[in-house]
């Protein structure tokens, strides 16, 4: 399959990056400069659940379908 120009949602690791963002805003307090960030999305990518990373794998094949089904346009992922 040609990868669609419109296809980010396709791309897993996308999001993971809006999980981790996602945790990073909830910390408290939130990291005040570049090497706390830099520690804090460590933590945070360790911490993340190792079956949300397996459902995002696994959810491939029905991204790639909804793809398809949009003609590469935007999907409700």
């Amino acid at each position: 399959m040609d990868w669609p120009a419109f296809s980010l949602d396709l791309n897993p690791i996308e999001h993971v990056w809006d999980m981790l963002g996602r945790r990073i805003a909830a910390r408290q307090p939130p990291p005040t400069c570049l090497p706390e960030l830099r520690r804090a999305l460590l933590d945070e990518r360790c911490n993340i659940p190792q079956d949300q990373i397996d459902n995002l794998i696994l959810s491939i094949p029905r991204r790639c379908m909804a793809c398809i089904a949009s003609s590469g346009r935007q999907t409700p992922y």
